[in-house]
């Protein structure tokens, strides 16, 4: 007798319908993520939509669209088309939407009119954390990766070039016009009337003076940042120098900063000119190389599918890219602070993730760790000005060696700001923290770039893409949280 098999009946209807929660195994990722956007505040996101016209097709519930989103970022499912298509295809994802299909299109938009709200939810699995135990150390490690733009960096070009093209634009033109013109006599007779003949060269011309005014768009666009920088560059220098008025103790040298400050207030606001001043940010943004005057210099560059997006070095290679900083929890891995900045360098860093630290543990760090690329004096100072225990390594270590320890007690007052971090990095506590350090901000990257496959951002310009970084350390911590509890 041949070996039996058990039934298999794929197309067999059910006599009674299944309950949807027999579809996943108790625990799975997706109660959890409905659990927690059935908890969630989305008041926000729920008055905008009362704000609209109520006449017209009812909209999803902004829950339901939240959920998919989450658990796409989760599960390493980014693209509204591909989240469109799980609902159809995927259980998890069938068990979430409850019979609701969204367009792709609406997610889509809902993501990109929502992403200040869904940035909230940060904040709020951060604090969910603390609740549950998980940041009791206090002690945090902030870090950067570079993520690939959603652009090519070979959709670029400097300054130079842009005023080259134009001047060969502009001469590809006259010479086409003359053309058409020294062929008008005798069009009329060959092609009859009501024919022009020189459709092509019509277009031709039509299309390079689309072309010319495209480039002159890109010119004025890079011009402004430039200018705009300037000024900020001016305003810096002035407060610098009224801050020194302050501290002179002589008549002269006071009288001297004095004039100095207000001529580049002067200047900057000559720059300015009709544009009121932008409001500061919080993280710093990249400027084009300017002269004095506030125009670009030829080697500034601008990209014409993401303006804001940047060339960047990373493992040796260069990238059109962003620049992502992640402050975390040293034993949790919990993610509590993001920022994203188009500047490769992280100095400037430091001072805007530390505010966000705090505002979102809503108290100070116990420590605070970093590397080398964000060492500088100043952000020593403000760490310890913060009441912070800074470890911020001088210089770079090479890979898998670390000096043992040959230091013991806090630094000796007299010694200045460099001196006391490598004393504090000396001891047995630096090097742990060091060590630790390794083991949280990394593995959380590889987390997201490798497990989860984030390796380029689907939106454009420098909020969108801060609002989906947010998201995407969202996603990480509901991870972190569904594990431990």
């Amino acid at each position: 007798m041949g070996k039996s098999y058990k039934q298999w009946s794929p197309t067999e209807s059910y006599l009674f319908p299944p309950a949807p929660q027999d579809w996943l195994p108790a625990g799975h990722l997706a109660y959890f993520v409905m659990e927690f956007v059935e908890e969630a505040d989305l008041s926000a996101i729920d008055e905008a939509f009362q704000r609209k016209d109520p006449r017209g097709e009812q909209p999803f519930s902004p829950r339901l669209m939240v959920a998919l989103l989450l658990y796409g970022y989760c599960t390493g499912v980014y693209s509204s088309r591909r989240i469109e298509k799980a609902t159809h295809e995927d259980v998890a994802f069938r068990l979430l939407c409850g019979g609701c299909h969204p367009h792709f299109t609406t997610l889509a938009r809902f993501r990109r009119e929502h992403l200040g709200a869904l940035q909230d939810l940060f904040v709020q699995t951060v604090r969910m954390s603390r609740s549950a135990g998980l940041l009791r150390s206090e002690r945090v490690a902030l870090d950067g990766t570079k993520v690939q733009a959603n652009a090519s960096k070979r959709k670029a070009m400097s300054y130079r070039r842009m005023k080259k093209k134009q001047t060969e634009l502009e001469q590809e033109i006259e010479e086409l016009l003359a053309r058409a013109e020294s062929e008008d006599r005798d069009e009329d007779a060959r092609f009859g009337a009501g024919k022009r003949g020189d459709e092509a060269v019509i277009a031709e011309v039509r299309d390079r003076r689309t072309r010319r005014e495209w480039i002159r768009e890109q010119m004025a666009a890079l011009e402004k940042e430039a200018r705009l920088g300037r000024a900020a560059e001016l305003d810096r220098q002035a407060s610098a120098n009224e801050q020194a008025a302050e501290r002179a103790t002589e008549g002269q040298e006071r009288r001297r900063r004095e004039t100095t400050a207000r001529k580049r207030k002067e200047q900057s606001l000559s720059l300015f000119g009709d544009d009121d001043p932008p409001p500061p940010e919080a993280i710093p943004r990249h400027v084009p190389p300017h002269t004095p005057d506030g125009l670009p210099k030829d080697r500034a560059q601008r990209n014409f599918t993401d303006p804001d997006s940047r060339i960047m070095r990373r493992d040796g290679a260069y990238l059109q890219g962003y620049n992502c900083q992640a402050v975390v929890d040293e034993d949790s891995q919990v993610v509590v602070a993001t920022g994203v900045g188009n500047l490769g360098n992280d100095q400037l860093y430091l001072a805007p993730m530390l505010d966000r630290t705090i505002g979102s543990l809503g108290r100070t760090p116990r420590s605070f760790v970093a590397d080398a690329g964000y060492w500088s004096a100043a952000n020593a100072e403000l760490l310890e000005d913060a009441g912070v225990e800074p470890y911020i390594a001088t210089s770079r270590e090479l890979h898998g060696l670390m000096a043992p320890a040959t230091r013991s007690g806090p630094p000796p007052a007299e010694l200045d700001t460099r001196a006391r971090m490598e004393w504090r990095l000396q001891t047995e506590e630096g090097r742990e923290r060091r060590l630790k350090r390794r083991t949280s901000n990394e593995p959380v990257f590889g987390q997201i770039k490798e497990s989860r496959g984030f390796r380029r951002f689907h939106l454009r310009g420098l909020d969108k893409v801060r609002g989906e970084w947010a998201l995407i350390a969202t996603a990480h911590n509901l991870l972190k949280l569904h594990k431990a509890v």
